[in-house]
């Protein structure tokens, strides 16, 4: 257990964070999904609308540090790459 002040404060501030990044990543996810979905039917034009509401998600995922930025654009190019592909 910390016995500093600030250490304290940095034990609340890690589990608030924490708390935040994962709900950004449980809000990605879902966004992938949903993308993954339209492909598995086969719906095209509900895949493009789908990955287009998902890549500024994503994006903006990795701008905060939630995600590394290598790690989203593999994600969205696979993505993309297979909405191409219907």
């Amino acid at each position: 257990m910390a016995h500093h002040k600030s250490a304290k404060k940095r034990i609340r501030r890690n589990a608030a964070r924490a708390e935040v990044n994962g709900a950004r990543i449980g809000r990605i996810r879902t966004f992938v999904k949903k993308v993954e979905a339209a492909l598995n039917v086969g719906d095209k034009d509900a895949a493009l609308a789908a990955l287009k509401i998902a890549e500024p998600e994503m994006a903006r995922g990795a701008q905060l540090g939630v995600l590394h930025k290598n790690t989203v654009a593999r994600k969205v190019s696979r993505l993309t790459a297979r909405v191409k592909a219907l």
